[in-house]
């Protein structure tokens, strides 16, 4: 089977996430716990929300936070694959004692629908609820488009 491979590896190849996992913080200071650069292809998904299931476990944060985290992380890095065109997307994960930020950017532009979307946007819909469901997950949540790319930030409340 082949994949999409990222710039400059040989066709057929999929490159390992690049990640970094600090040591838990001390109390009272916020600090970045992961950073991890992947090829913006369906094969990271899985490899990002594993990621986000390891930092929730590497603080020892509840099972809702840690849910939290892995939906957010699915949900956002899925929206880049599909909408943004995007080579690669960046994960970032920070927190304090209170909070735990994930970050997601893409160099990418939004991609529109190539057809029109076969049923209602709604709740029960099997399609289109990423954001939805990241706001419902999170306690705030930011998106920031640019020429650059995009950058959404949601916080989870500890």
């Amino acid at each position: 089977m082949t994949r999409s491979s990222p710039v400059g590896a040989p066709r057929g190849t999929v490159e390992a996430p690049r990640c970094e996992l600090a040591p838990a913080a001390p109390s009272g200071t916020g600090r970045l716990l992961a950073v991890s650069v992947v090829a913006a292809t369906p094969c990271s998904v899985p490899l990002l929300r594993r990621l986000a299931r390891s930092v929730a476990r590497h603080r020892r944060l509840s099972e809702a936070a840690e849910e939290a985290l892995t939906v957010i992380v699915t949900e956002l890095a899925t929206n880049v694959v599909l909408h943004s065109g995007s080579p690669d997307l960046a994960v970032m994960f920070e927190a304090d004692d209170a909070f735990v930020t994930v970050a997601v950017r893409d160099g990418g532009r939004w991609q529109p629908r190539t057809a029109p979307r076969c049923e209602d946007a709604d709740m029960d819909a099997s399609f289109g609820r990423g954001l939805a469901l990241v706001e419902a997950y999170s306690s705030t949540t930011s998106v920031l488009g640019s020429a650059e790319g995009t950058l959404v930030r949601a916080t989870v409340a500890l």
